[in-house]
């Protein structure tokens, strides 16, 4: 019996490490463990521990497998209907990807409301995981290319007189989607059921384009309109919410509606310390003390305690500004306005190019060019690209963000294969 046991715990070992080979990666933990026994029996988790990195078609896969096609596609679409595999076309051809844990499966499985998972017993997990151990989500905000960046409130800039770019715009994201839907908040239903929620709406997370229609197709999520999506929007700011979205300027997936007191990204934001966890807006919180009335609501509104109080004068902490607009939006007296940010925040255009930021910065670029988890020459090249590109003068050639290297123009010319 002890064998059968540690030849299961291999299987969620080996899925461990090939989700570790992706940019932001994952550490092992004995919750990580029993979360991935949940979501994933023995013989998925041994068969997703041999997926590409980057999408893949059935065909590949029943090559890799060694398994007929038929088969193939019929475990695929099981692990897309748990929202393990993400599931979408690209010019008419259909790939399967490996979900990423964080920002990925685990929250489409407090999203969800049939009862596939026990939400109650994930979400104790999950916050072990996330909330008590430091380890997972220290790694995650170890990047220096952020997963996560923040929307400003637009009706908080009407003094700034320099244009404001589409993609800073949450209205905008929005209005130019080809597909919008809303789920529950996987930070506030997890802290529901420990006990810890605030009183903010749940059914508040929004994604769009290909992401969204993945997850309407497995009703994850609800398909709302635009309408309607604007409506939750002005719920949420209403409400002192912070909007925050993927850090691309194109095909943004995701904007969830965020408090600093259940969202996973901001508790860790300050719990850590980490200032670059979360890209700021190009935007930041001025105080004019001549105009304030000392009533502290810009202080108490905060969601990162960026604003403190001394000698009687209320100062904004620059490096953890997010420039969101909160306390601008809930200062009465004006004295509290957005202002340009004086160095311009760098955003990437799309998912792959944040991905090849991220995965050079880890040093793992060389796991995306050679993606194919069983080929030992992919195993062998990987490991040699990426102590090659990890060295101090191509790595700082590659992170070129002013202008994208050769390296980077290659990568997202052949491996566009994502459903971003």
């Amino acid at each position: 019996m002890g064998h059968l046991g540690n030849l299961t715990r291999q299987s969620y070992l080996s899925l461990q490490k090939r989700m570790d080979r992706f940019s932001t990666g994952i550490v092992d933990s004995k919750y990580l463990y029993e979360i991935l026994k949940i979501l994933f029996t023995d013989e998925e988790a041994k068969l997703c521990s041999v997926m590409p990195l980057c999408g893949f078609t059935v065909k590949a896969m029943s090559k890799i497998w060694k398994k007929p096609e038929t088969e193939a596609l019929k475990i695929l679409n099981n692990l897309a209907d748990k929202a393990l595999t993400y599931d979408f076309e690209i010019d008419g051809i259909h790939y399967y990807m490996l979900a990423l844990p964080i920002l990925g499966f685990f929250e489409f499985s407090l999203m969800r409301t049939d009862g596939k998972f026990d939400r109650k017993r994930l979400s104790e997990l999950y916050y072990q995981c996330i909330n008590v151990e430091e380890d997972l989500m220290k790694q995650f905000f170890s990047v220096d290319t952020p997963m996560s960046r923040t929307f400003v409130y637009e009706d908080e800039l009407k003094n700034i007189t320099s244009e404001i770019l589409p993609y800073e715009k949450a209205r905008s994201i929005i209005d130019t989607a080809t597909c919008i839907t809303v789920g529950t908040c996987f930070c506030r239903h997890k802290m529901e059921h420990m006990g810890k929620a605030c009183d903010n709406p749940q059914d508040v997370c929004l994604t769009f384009n290909k992401m969204a229609k993945y997850l309407a197709k497995y009703k994850i999520a609800r398909e709302i309109n635009k309408k309607e999506a604007h409506k939750i929007l002005d719920l949420c700011i209403k409400k002192g919410l912070v909007q925050i979205g993927d850090n691309v300027k194109e095909n943004v997936a995701i904007i969830c509606n965020c408090c600093g007191c259940c969202c996973d990204l901001l508790l860790g934001y300050k719990r850590f310390n980490f200032h670059h966890a979360i890209s700021p807006s190009s935007y930041i919180s001025n105080i004019d003390n001549d105009l304030c009335s000392d009533c502290s609501v810009c202080l108490t509104k905060c969601p990162v305690d960026a604003i403190s109080k001394n000698n009687n004068k209320y100062i904004v902490n620059k490096s953890s500004c997010l420039g969101c607009g909160v306390c601008s939006r809930f200062c009465v007296e004006n004295a509290c306005q957005m202002k340009v940010r004086p160095k311009k925040i760098f955003v990437p255009e799309k998912f792959l190019e944040a991905t090849i930021f991220r995965a050079t910065e880890q040093g793992k670029l060389g796991n995306l060019f050679f993606d194919n988890q069983i080929s030992r020459t992919h195993i062998i090249m990987r490991n040699i690209f990426n102590v090659l590109l990890s060295l101090p003068l191509i790595k700082l050639f590659i992170l070129n963000k002013n202008s994208l290297s050769p390296i980077v123009k290659t990568i997202l010319k052949y491996k566009n294969i994502i459903p971003y």
